[in-house]
């Protein structure tokens, strides 16, 4: 576990001293700023939380490649995986230590809209519940799309197509809710269970639902041992 919280540690300063970093946590605050401040138009606060939860969500999909996109495949393309590979260290500690890092930065940037939520408690009345049970659900969220775009990192040296491929399936994960709603039956049943929206619209009503909970984690843990597979392959290249 040392090795993994040491791989984290330099990670984590890569962030906060790349500029990528903070062009990716501007946009993220900038763009969830807008809609805040298009959801507080309305009278109804359970309404405008779900009015700014919800398109972070969609936000996510293309930021969440980038903030990941670099930490497999720069490494590749400079040769210093296969140094790192080498070293006395397992393939899953490298996977969790960089997935931290990534985590600890997003829920650091989550953490700077919170300005948001201080203002809407001074200038409304808003029920608090849905409030935090959103950014609980948004953070779920988000770790659930950071370990996709660090598979697609994996995969290649190019940093340019994990960003692509890592959009193109959370793309596909975010509008099979809306496939769900075309077909009926156990289809229906199935697509909606697969999507990663569909689990976010309880958090943003106020229910912690269990089962939310644990759909997230496990595609958390499905894509992280997918990526682990993928960086000891590259032991046998």
């Amino acid at each position: 576990m040392r090795v993994a919280l040491a791989v984290a540690s330099k990670e984590v300063q890569t962030y906060f001293t790349s500029p990528m970093g903070y062009i990716v946590a501007l946009v993220f605050v900038a763009l969830t700023g807008y809609f805040f401040v298009a959801s507080i138009s309305t009278d109804f606060p359970e309404a405008s939380i779900d009015g700014y939860i919800t398109p972070s969500a969609l936000i996510l999909i293309f930021l969440a490649p980038a903030m990941t996109m670099r930490l497999f495949a720069e490494e590749q393309k400079l040769g210093t995986l296969e140094l790192l590979l080498t070293s006395p260290v397992r393939d899953w500690e490298v996977v969790l230590g960089k997935f931290a890092s990534s985590l600890v930065f997003f829920l650091a940037t989550l953490g700077l809209t919170l300005l948001y939520v201080l203002l809407l408690g001074f200038y409304g009345n808003p029920d608090w519940g849905p409030v935090w049970s959103g950014y609980l659900g948004l953070a779920l969220y988000g770790g659930a799309a950071l370990s996709i775009g660090l598979l697609t990192s994996s995969f290649t040296n190019n940093q340019i197509i994990a960003l692509v491929v890592g959009f193109g399936i959370l793309l596909i994960l975010f509008v099979i809710d809306q496939a769900a709603s075309l077909v009926s039956g156990t289809a229906s049943t199935v697509l909606s269970q697969i999507g990663l929206t569909g689990h976010l619209e309880d958090f943003t009503r106020g229910v912690v639902d269990t089962r939310n909970i644990v759909y997230y984690l496990t595609v958390m843990a499905v894509f992280l041992f997918l990526t682990v597979r993928s960086v000891e392959s590259r032991r046998w290249r």
